[in-house]
């Protein structure tokens, strides 16, 4: 199998499966002396992990993160950085009368169709527990990031039909994860939190919309033809389990603009350059040009669920299959450590190909 390997110079590979033994990363070039703060990397694994709240999964996964190699005395070598996940709450047996039968907008038609043959217990290397090592790998990037003052933040700013109207500037960021949905108002969390629960007693699932923001970002960072900055981050996101949709700045409302409307005109503060508008969402020609970079990224709903589904088994007959096992009846809560892992991996190693960008 290919395209298990993320990155240029800060390069990350996963490993492992759904219910395997464990899962894990190995984290290549990442620069020696950067201090490893593991409660760091245990409350970036605790917001992904399953079992949160009433609107997650009752999976119960510690997620502890073992670091085997690449890092002495809490300070990283600079030699491959190898994380390991052990799986501890798998029950396979969820998942012993799927094994015939192609679920409805999952991996199971498509993967066999490509591998000759599939891991039907959760899913396998397509299941979104592989989304774990990316979190563990991304914990180590925002400690690097850090080193250069950039911050990442996503939080959830839409649900089903339920949309947080409110530009970035105007959120506390400080209550994301005081909220069950991780939605940073109490008002729009509270009606989130009702449409899952009510979605989730009736067997159903929904999707929604995580907001990122990177602050900090020096202006330079990407390259203006195939290795646009934009390009890399709507790569990451993509690439992430149930991922529609990817959109920066303005994004698809600049179809309906004028230019006279979307253009960031620029201005000086003192030594600095800046825009009076930020409809570039940060990145102009592929290069960063110091702003806040800030996206969009949609994500479908959770597609195992409890109601009856009519689909086809593996030798093409018609049946109709009812979901068990513990799934999310809403995936972007969980998803919003993910999105903010997957854009440090991209920034970190963009930071680093920078280095040896001019004399």
């Amino acid at each position: 199998m290919a395209a298990n390997t993320f990155g240029e110079i800060f390069r990350v590979t996963t490993f492992g499966e759904s219910h395997g033994e464990a899962i894990g990363a190995v984290i290549d070039g990442c620069p020696a002396g950067l201090r490893i703060d593991a409660d760091f990397i245990r409350k970036e694994m605790a917001r992904r992990s399953p079992g949160q709240s009433a609107i997650t999964t009752q999976r119960k996964e510690g997620d502890a993160v073992e670091i085997l190699s690449g890092v002495f005395e809490n300070v990283t070598t600079g030699s491959p950085i190898a994380l390991l996940i052990k799986n501890k709450d798998q029950r396979s047996a969820d998942y012993t009368a799927l094994s015939k039968i192609y679920r409805p907008s999952h991996a199971d038609y498509t993967y066999e169709k490509k591998y000759g043959l599939r891991d039907y217990r959760g899913g396998g290397r397509a299941s979104a527990r592989e989304t774990a090592a990316r979190v563990a790998a991304g914990a180590i990037a925002k400690l690097f990031l850090n080193e250069y003052h950039i911050r990442i933040t996503a939080y959830v700013s839409a649900v089903g039909e339920i949309k947080l109207d409110k530009p970035y500037q105007q959120l506390s960021f400080s209550m994301i994860d005081s909220h069950p949905t991780r939605c940073p108002n109490p008002e729009t969390d509270k009606r989130i939190q009702e449409l899952i629960l009510q979605l989730k007693a009736e067997g159903d699932s929904v999707g929604g919309v995580v907001s990122c923001v990177i602050e900090g970002c020096p202006a330079g960072l990407g390259e203006p033809v195939f290795d646009k900055l934009n390009a890399a981050l709507g790569n990451a996101m993509l690439g992430i389990n149930a991922v529609k949709g990817f959109e920066l700045g303005s994004g698809f409302a600049a179809a309906t603009m004028r230019g006279s409307q979307h253009n960031d005109s620029f201005v000086r503060e003192g030594e600095k350059f800046r825009t009076l508008t930020n409809n570039s969402g940060g990145i102009q020609g592929g290069i960063s040009n110091g702003e806040d970079i800030y996206f969009n990224v949609a994500f479908k709903p959770v597609a195992t669920i409890a109601k009856p589904q009519e689909t086809l088994n593996t030798a093409g007959e018609k049946t109709t299959m009812e979901a068990k096992g513990r799934h999310d009846p809403c995936v972007v809560p969980r998803a919003v450590p993910i999105v903010e892992a997957m854009a440090a991996l991209v920034i970190a190693d963009f930071v680093l190909r920078n280095r040896g960008a001019r004399v």
